[in-house]
């Protein structure tokens, strides 16, 4: 059976990045905790990070699902969406998975989770959002290098 060549091939599942960079974090934690807010905040912050990311992925996959399109990477993007959040942001389901991560670290106060987060959004940027964007400027041409030069890649 051939493998279908209509896919960004991302490295790895988004989520699985996350999960798994938060994951080393909690295990880096029990060894040394490294707290970074007071305990009320800690709660405050992190409830408040989650129930944005629940908007935001709402919207964009209700978008998605609206433009029969596909939202797993490994799968041919059918539509090129540009309303409701992504006009906005071209990632914003990234978006919501970083607001998520962030709201997790706050609420298990552990520092470590913010300090892997850059390596988390450099392997989301060469590994899977370069690869989705030169993706979908083969798939859409003009009508995705026009939609690339209006929206910012993250906010």
């Amino acid at each position: 059976m051939q493998e279908s060549t209509d896919k960004p091939g991302v490295v790895a599942p988004p989520p699985l990045i996350y999960a798994l960079a938060f994951l080393a974090s909690v295990c880096l934690n029990v060894r040394k905790p490294l707290p970074f807010l007071p305990s009320r905040l800690k709660n405050v912050i992190g409830a408040f990070l989650i129930s944005i990311t629940g908007t935001v992925l709402f919207l964009s996959l209700r978008e998605m699902r609206q433009a029969g399109t596909n939202v797993n990477p490994e799968q041919p993007t059918i539509a090129l969406i540009v309303k409701g959040p992504y006009q906005f942001t071209r990632n914003p389901i990234y978006l919501s998975l970083t607001l998520f991560y962030t709201g997790l670290a706050a609420l298990a106060n552990t520092l470590w989770a913010l300090l892997l987060l850059p390596v988390v959004l450099l392997i989301m940027q060469r590994g899977v959002i370069e690869r989705e964007e030169r993706y979908l400027e083969e798939k859409f041409g003009a009508n995705y290098t026009q939609y690339k030069a209006r929206v910012r890649r993250w906010l």
